[in-house]
């Protein structure tokens, strides 16, 4: 009889409560990344900050041929940096360096407010129309035109080449390095950015009206989701009261059946993340040769952080989340002992 329970309480631990554990860590540990303010609207800010520096490094390193070997890639940014302005004064200029610090950056704080409870959780638009204005603006005009008086002159298949772009937008043409009819590569250059700006939608909508949480949206998501745990508790608990024979061989078994469910989910969620990053900074360069540009890999080596960071925060909930859930686990095995020595020294004051 005491095998057949001990069968049956594996069988419900094992097939139901240790598998609904898993996924009750990993939904918990993700759920606290994603609805976090921190990944949300603090992280993006961090990036939107770095982003004029970015842009400044790769278009120094651009002219350099010891990074960009490729002569047409290497001579537009120099006719750029001809031209006498820089990305960081050009982003200045139309207005975008304005639109990241200002609005977009306002807007993701407002997030961040309503994530801790700061702000009641009404809707937020971030306004993306001034950023499509500010692609299609005069004033980017006026610095491709300078940017193109800097190149040699076309000859006949250039400006043929630059008539066809104007026609039929950039699609998979590459821009000829040479100088067309400004008028012509005017009217080519806005097909292409009124192509890029088409697909951009005016709005996003972030929030709706949210009245039923009395405190912080993050706090309440992630609340919810670590009472998810009562599910699995109940599954283990309930295998370990069929198994145990007493209140130590309970708290053993449930406390090794806690431990053995989230060490499985703390191991795969540490590989994960490391595998990721190990993943993200050798994945892209090792095929350079046949899938991407140089400017591609100088790109990918400036921003490697970010993904890098992004990984980062969604892994690490999960895996504080499941280390806790292991100290839980041995925390209840630990217990085992205790019970057990009160219990002896109950038994002998009574002899």
């Amino acid at each position: 009889m005491t095998a057949l329970r001990k069968i049956l309480a594996l069988l419900i631990i094992i097939f139901i409560g240790l598998p609904i554990l898993f996924g009750i860590i990993w939904v918990t540990g993700v759920t606290k990344a994603t609805v976090s303010p921190e990944f949300i609207s603090d992280l993006p800010q961090e990036i939107i900050a770095e982003i004029p520096d970015i842009a400044e490094e790769i278009f120094q390193e651009a002219q350099d041929n010891n990074v960009i070997s490729d002569e047409n890639t290497r001579a537009w940014f120099q006719a750029a940096a001809e031209a006498g302005i820089t990305p960081k004064q050009l982003m200045a200029e139309i207005g975008l360096l304005d639109w990241l610090e200002n609005e977009l950056s306002e807007s993701l704080a407002k997030i961040g407010e309503v994530l801790r409870g700061e702000r009641r959780a009404s809707t937020i638009m971030i306004n993306l129309r001034p950023l499509k204005d500010i692609l299609l603006s005069e004033e980017i005009d006026l610095q491709l035109m300078k940017i193109l008086e800097n190149l040699p002159p076309c000859d006949e298949e250039g400006y043929r080449d630059w008539r066809q772009i104007a026609e039929e937008g950039l699609g998979h043409y590459e821009l000829p390095l040479c100088r067309p009819d400004l008028e012509v590569a005017k009217e080519a250059l806005t097909m292409w950015r009124i192509e890029a700006v088409r697909d951009i939608d005016d709005e996003i909508e972030v929030f709706k009206d949210v009245h039923f949480l009395p405190f912080g949206l993050s706090r309440g998501i992630i609340t919810l989701s670590f009472l998810l745990f009562v599910i699995p508790a109940l599954f283990i608990f309930i295998g370990a009261l069929i198994a145990a024979s007493s209140p130590a061989s309970f708290c053993r078994w449930s406390g090794i059946s806690i431990f053995l469910g989230s060490l499985p989910a703390l191991l795969l969620s540490l590989i994960a993340k490391h595998f990721s990053i190990w993943a993200l900074s050798f994945v892209p360069y090792s095929y350079s040769v046949s899938s991407s540009s140089e400017l591609q890999d100088l790109i990918l080596e400036k921003s490697s952080w970010i993904p890098i960071i992004i990984i980062d925060q969604l892994f690490s909930p999960v895996i504080v989340v499941a280390a806790i859930v292991c100290v839980i686990g041995i925390v209840i095995f630990a217990l085992s002992f205790t019970v057990r020595d009160r219990i002896q020294k109950i038994a002998k004051a009574s002899d």
